[in-house]
């Protein structure tokens, strides 16, 4: 399904987060073949270390491969292109938030917080400022809009779908929003951006976390002190030495490297700075959790307690669940153990193909 083209001779303003990759760029593309009057702009963030933050924060040409990237596409398009510095405030909002869930040996998404404080928070109110109707992303998700609200929709690229990313939207956000990908898959995007002829089909996708360089260790070492100790089994053996219980996170495979494994990543005491592990993986599956800082897409809970289908990871497959409100605290109870329940991460329910709302995993 393709945007749909604006009726009437005012045309709507939107203005596109264009990161300088493919799915924002089509997404603008879409949108003006859509007749509307639009406008790109970069969100020039902050990756690197301490000294790099206080040089990068009066370095103008940082990140200048995706901001030519996306000013390129801009220029081809021929829509106006603007640079938005939000390096101090996705500093605050983001980097320094997944420190300190990394310092409480939290596992924290920082891609969600983004959503919620600068794309959709710190960015629109800007684009609001600038009389536009409508900020649109490349977001693979969906939106409808009845007369109860705005509905958020897992997108048909199930593969891409980024819904889970979203759920601490609320209406406010919605009614400004536009996601012109949620109807197509990843393979149409692709062939859309050689016929609109972008330079944008040969960029390797990003897969960690945008703000780190390196590695999470290095990353880490700057901001945390990092404290080595045991690895035991669950049985009580001793196995070697970690390097810091803020690197490792429940399920962790990956990393443990000792010799007759693979060794999962069953529970971190903090108190004894113990990396406790085992090889029966069934441990790390379970099915009660109970969540903090949960959100609703309308603004206010459904009728408790009620079925939903819910996912614990992004890449983990939506499983069925009892949502209910106990102990002054939301808990969820899946009917089947799911894999690797992690303090820190997102739990977004489910109601068919709509997203309700999500909470963070105590």
């Amino acid at each position: 399904m393709e945007m749909k083209k604006q009726e009437g001779k005012i045309k709507k303003r939107v203005i596109v987060a264009m990161s300088g990759g493919i799915d924002s760029t089509v997404a603008a593309a879409l949108l003006k073949r859509a007749d509307f009057d639009v406008m790109g702009i970069f969100m020039r963030t902050w990756k690197g270390t301490k000294e790099e933050f206080s040089h990068h924060a009066k370095n103008k040409h940082y990140f200048l491969d995706e901001e030519r990237r996306a000013e390129k596409a801009a220029k081809i398009l021929n829509i106006p292109f603007y640079v938005f510095d939000v390096r101090k405030e996705f500093k605050k909002s983001v980097v320094d938030y997944f420190i300190r869930e990394c310092k409480k040996n939290r596992t924290p998404n920082p891609c969600v917080i983004c959503n919620k404080e600068i794309k959709f928070g710190v960015l629109l109110k800007k684009i609001l400022s600038l009389n536009a109707d409508y900020l649109a992303t490349g977001h693979y998700a969906k939106l409808k809009k009845t007369e109860e609200g705005y509905h958020l929709f897992r997108s048909k690229d199930r593969d891409k779908d980024q819904s889970y990313f979203l759920w601490t939207l609320g209406q406010n956000q919605l009614k400004k929003v536009l996601f012109p990908l949620g109807d197509y898959k990843k393979k149409e995007i692709r062939e859309l951006a050689k016929k609109f002829k972008l330079p944008v089909n040969n960029i390797p996708e990003s897969q960690e976390i945008c703000f780190i360089p390196n590695t999470i260790y290095d990353f880490l070492k700057e901001y945390i002190n990092l404290k080595k100790g045991k690895i035991i089994t669950d049985k009580g053996k001793t196995l070697g030495v970690h390097n810091g219980l803020p690197l490792y996170t429940i399920g962790q495979r990956r990393g443990i490297g000792q010799s007759g494994g693979p060794y999962y990543v069953l529970e971190k005491n903090i108190k004894d700075n113990l990396l406790i592990v085992t090889k029966d993986e069934k441990k790390i599956f379970k099915k009660d959790i109970f969540l903090e800082k949960v959100n609703w897409i309308f603004g206010h809970p459904p009728k408790l307690p009620i079925e939903v289908k819910a996912k614990v990871r992004y890449r983990q497959k939506e499983a069925n669940a009892i949502l209910s409100f106990s102990h002054k605290k939301y808990f969820l109870r899946f009917k089947k153990p799911q894999r690797a329940i992690t303090p820190g991460q997102s739990a977004v329910f489910f109601v068919g193909e709509e997203i309700i709302g999500g909470g963070i995993i105590v």
